[in-house]
């Protein structure tokens, strides 16, 4: 599956465009209002954003991390990680009174992981719905420390040196916070709760970079690393990559970006003249941000093909006549393991000067650029995921569900990224706004121990949106009040994310500190009120169908008799054992007859078929739907919903697929 343009933004702007006739019309309604009112806002607007680009154009100096010379022999909370949201979590620590070691072991020497050393610079915003007014700014879901540190960058785009001096100056003006790079190592410290039920983590073994080995304990710890390393290092649960849909090996892509130089004001201005063409609604450009030439996926032929793929470009600018480019895609890594990284990397070298050529080539505006530099860190977007106590669903994101332990909201688009060259990549659904739970950053099985950022307790298809970086700072930010909270009361955390009371002061402390985390309810969206709608909750959460950036999930469109072969085929991962036969040998015939089964009407007759010889039932065609009826598998409440059994609908045979799943799980 695979977003061809760029990671969501396209979809925003289709839909952006789609309805810029709506406010032509409410421009007219309001011209008054506007000529008072909304003059105010785009001058203040204007002025803010001319002053932000202007502030942050000249390029920077990049300001010397330093780390403490002493590291004490305890701390109230260890904060692991130094990507944003182990800053967020640690400067939130700091602000709530704790003492607080905030510690990173992979050899950085600036703050800020994948923005500022992944180089993945333009950010994944998540807005509040109903956010396109002409009269004042959008407003974003995740105040707080996100917006505090938002406020000191240049805009959705962002300079990696304005970002690493905007985190480092957060981080040095915390009192209560100690800074330690460059550890070579770093072990929790375990012990038993009193029952000795529980394993409980009372702070890090850490050997510095001089090879010293300090115990250093606390009474509560972080895990803010990208791949919840003291977590799985702890004993907590998790899955890995698409584990939880039956496919273990599989992950999504890692990106290696790389950065071309000579991109003057006049190349920007080229490049934004092109994107910004109303012909074509997948691209895009501001003065910071472009976003577009999704043709490369199908023009470009790769040097390392089977191992790479290109999708549109994401581009963001820097300040110094450089921009970065997120886009080249390279499959089958491990984003956890060294070695896996390092091969990645030997991929990407060799790959990127083969791009840039292509550019240069085939684009006037990149006739002059030339290849800069490639990240010093890899852009992984999914390894580990988890095991927490709520997990998030995608049916939390497809319904918009709030959550009554809310301390983060998401809204961006569910985004899955190519898991291999010949997959495609897709977006699930667009959702408007849903909740993230305290209890998805609570670990199972280990206690004194909270995991923020993209490796929380998220199912894989809801991480597509929740990976997002500025929902990771929201959950940072969360786990150091809380953990002021539970040191105060004396509790665990465990016990904290199952006192409604006490999360109510979480989220009202919060509240008081920026964060803005009121309760929401969100309309039912119309795929919601089809009749097809609980089969189709089956069919997106066994990861079979998507609804795209228009959430048209296309219920009423005709289904085929080849569609319903994979669907079955997909419909293993409810109940593996349970398939023992061939659901393709329902469509031989069709092929023998020569006919293209994809353009063949799947009938309840061969439907039924499909999903009884999948299953290693020995029947006909025309016996199949009552045998399914016999075994509990097909129910008198979906056949009253199918208005055509000769030829089935998308909806209908999603329906078939939730009678076959609650069958089996009986």
């Amino acid at each position: 599956m695979e977003n061809n343009k760029s990671e969501g933004r396209s979809g925003r702007v289709r839909r952006q465009k789609r309805d810029r006739w709506k406010s032509w019309a409410i421009l007219g309604m309001f011209i008054a209002c506007l000529a008072v009112a909304g003059i105010g806002w785009m001058y203040k607007d204007g002025q803010l954003a001319a002053k932000r680009h202007s502030q942050h154009r000249e390029p920077r100096e990049l300001i010397k991390v330093e780390s403490v010379k002493d590291v004490k022999e305890s701390y109230d909370v260890i904060v692991v990680g130094t990507d944003p949201e182990g800053i967020a979590a640690a400067v939130s620590a700091s602000r709530n009174g704790l003492q607080t070691l905030l510690v990173d072991g992979r050899d950085r020497e600036i703050l800020g992981g994948l923005f500022t050393l992944g180089w993945l610079n333009t950010i994944d915003m998540n807005y509040a719905p109903g956010n396109r007014s002409l009269l004042g700014p959008k407003k974003v879901l995740n105040e707080g420390i996100f917006s505090e540190w938002f406020a000191r960058i240049e805009g959705d785009s962002f300079d990696v040196v304005t970002a690493a001096n905007a985190f480092y100056r957060m981080v040095k003006n915390e009192k209560n916070i100690d800074l330690l790079l460059k550890t070579k190592a770093m072990e929790p410290m375990m012990a038993a709760d009193s029952a000795g039920e529980t394993r409980v983590i009372k702070g890090l073994t850490i050997t510095t970079e001089d090879g010293r080995k300090l115990s250093v304990r606390a009474k509560a710890v972080i895990d803010a690393t990208q791949d919840a390393d003291i977590a799985a290092a702890a004993g907590v649960p998790y899955t890995y990559g698409r584990e939880d849909l039956g496919d273990k090996k599989s992950r999504m892509a890692v990106t290696l970006v790389f950065r071309l130089k000579n991109v003057t004001p006049d190349v920007w201005k080229q490049i934004s003249d092109r994107l910004n063409k109303d012909d074509d609604p997948g691209t895009g450009a501001n003065e910071v941000s472009a976003w577009g030439y999704g043709e490369l996926h199908t023009n470009y032929r790769e040097k390392n093909t089977g191992l790479v793929k290109m999708r549109g470009l994401n581009i963001g600018r820097q300040n110094d006549d450089t921009i970065l480019i997120n886009a080249l895609q390279i499959f089958d890594i491990d984003g956890a393991d060294p070695a896996s990284r390092a091969k990645a990397f030997e991929i990407g070298k060799d790959e990127i000067p083969h791009v840039v050529k292509y550019l240069r080539e085939n684009y006037p505006e990149f006739a002059k650029v030339e290849l800069d530099a490639t990240a010093p860190e890899l852009y992984v977007r999914e390894t580990r995921h988890i095991v927490g106590e709520y997990r998030l669903h995608i049916l939390d994101v497809l319904e918009n569900r709030d959550q009554w332990d809310r301390i983060a909201f998401g809204s961006y688009d569910v985004d899955i990224q190519r898991i291999s060259a010949a997959d495609f990549g897709a977006v699930v659904s667009i959702p408007e706004q849903y909740a993230i739970p305290f209890r998805s950053i609570v670990p199972l099985k280990v206690d004194g121990l909270l995991v923020v950022g993209r490796s929380a307790s998220f199912d894989t298809l809801p991480h597509g949106s929740a990976r997002t970086v500025p929902v990771g700072m929201a959950t940072g930010q969360a786990a150091g009040a809380a953990a002021k909270l539970a040191i105060e009361r004396g509790m665990t955390f465990r016990e904290l994310s199952a006192s409604r009371q006490d999360i109510a002061e979480l989220q009202r402390r919060l509240n008081e500190q920026g964060m803005v985390l009121h309760p929401f309810r969100i309309e039912p969206q119309p795929y919601m009120k089809h009749k097809a709608y609980p089969g189709l909750k089956v069919a997106v959460s066994l990861g079979l169908w998507t609804g795209g950036y228009n959430n048209d999930f296309k219920l009423d469109e005709p289904s085929n008799a080849e569609r319903m072969v994979n669907l079955t085929n997909g419909a293993r991962k409810i109940k593996p054992e349970a398939f023992v036969g061939d659901p393709s040998a329902a469509i031989r015939d069709i092929r023998e007859a020569g006919k293209q089964p994809n353009r063949e009407p799947v009938t309840l007759e061969q439907a039924a078929w499909t999903i009884a010889l999948a299953l290693g039932y020995d029947t006909t065609l025309r016996q199949a739907p009552q045998l399914l009826q016999e075994k509990g598998l097909l129910t008198p409440e979906t056949l009253s919903l199918i208005d055509n059994d000769r030829q089935l609908t998308n909806g209908d045979t999603f329906l078939l697929l939730k009678d076959l799943q609650d069958g089996l799980l009986k």
